[in-house]
């Protein structure tokens, strides 16, 4: 089954329990009453397009194909041009609109092709998805892992592309929940007795692009302080415990921010206007 599949049930995923923990408030307008966003940010946009791109490639690799350079950027061109052509929806930062992304993008992909290692991993999957159920949750976490290669030794090497508008730090990416929820799904899925690595392949948006890959593994106690937080926020969501966090920093840049206001401020959302 593939994702958007998984989608279609109640379930919680990493994403969503961080969501939760950052805001709840976000997390049950957008996927409890699921209202329609106020606008599309460029950055979730362009990365789901540069997504697209790198999973283009490394279908094409699996295939015994290696796409050249001129092919990743007429597929990026192509894949932005169906996603953002005319759309009135997205919302782009400053400096940027929907040409200096076409530019950029070409940009950061040659940054991406020309350092990427050439290693003779076996690609065993592309978006691979999963689906399992821990203790003391009554819907399904579910995910997708972007990539899952294995080394000459048998070691499972689990990949997640990233773009960030800056490189991470050592601490970011070691106690990333993301990657840690995909360890347990793996265990969960078949790869139980094999060791684990885990790694970003992080295209960096800075004036000059660039392209990282971080390593990182987990151990049981990183699964297990998870697996309590988890069981925490269906807690709460069972609970119907849903508080607004609007002193992040995130709310200036937030899909959700005049219905948050509006609720906050005792007034009514208008969400026929935002269609």
């Amino acid at each position: 089954m593939v994702l958007s599949e998984l989608r279609q049930t109640p379930h919680l995923s990493a994403s969503s329990i961080n969501e939760y923990v950052e805001c709840s408030l976000l997390y049950k307008y957008g996927r409890i009453d699921k209202l329609p966003m106020e606008f599309k940010s460029d950055a979730l946009e362009f990365g789901t397009c540069i997504h697209r791109v790198l999973e283009a490639y490394y279908s094409a690799k699996m295939m015994g194909d290696r796409m050249l350079l001129k092919d990743v950027h007429e597929f990026f061109v192509f894949t932005w041009l169906d996603m953002a052509r005319g759309r009135d929806d997205i919302r782009y930062a400053d400096g940027n609109d929907y040409n200096s992304l076409l530019m950029f993008g070409r940009d950061l992909l040659t940054a991406w092709y020309t350092k990427l290692p050439d290693d003779d991993f076996t690609i065993l999957a592309i978006e691979e998805a999963f689906s399992f159920n821990l203790p003391g949750i009554d819907i399904p976490i579910i995910g997708a892992m972007d990539l899952v290669e294995q080394d000459s030794c048998g070691t499972i090497i689990i990949t997640d592309f990233k773009t960030s508008g800056r490189a991470y730090s050592k601490d970011e990416v070691d106690q990333n929940q993301q990657l840690t929820m995909y360890q347990i799904a793996a265990k969960q899925n078949g790869y139980a007795d094999h060791e684990i690595l885990l790694r970003f392949d992080t295209l960096i948006k800075t004036k000059t692009p660039k392209f990282e890959q971080y390593w990182t593994t987990r151990t049981e106690l990183d699964e297990r302080r998870l697996i309590k937080k988890a069981a925490q926020v269906w807690d709460g969501i069972s609970k119907g415990v849903f508080v607004a966090n609007d002193t992040s920093w995130k709310c200036k840049g937030c899909a959700y921010k005049q219905a948050c206001d509006a609720y906050l401020e005792g007034e009514e959302y208008d969400q026929a206007s935002h269609p």
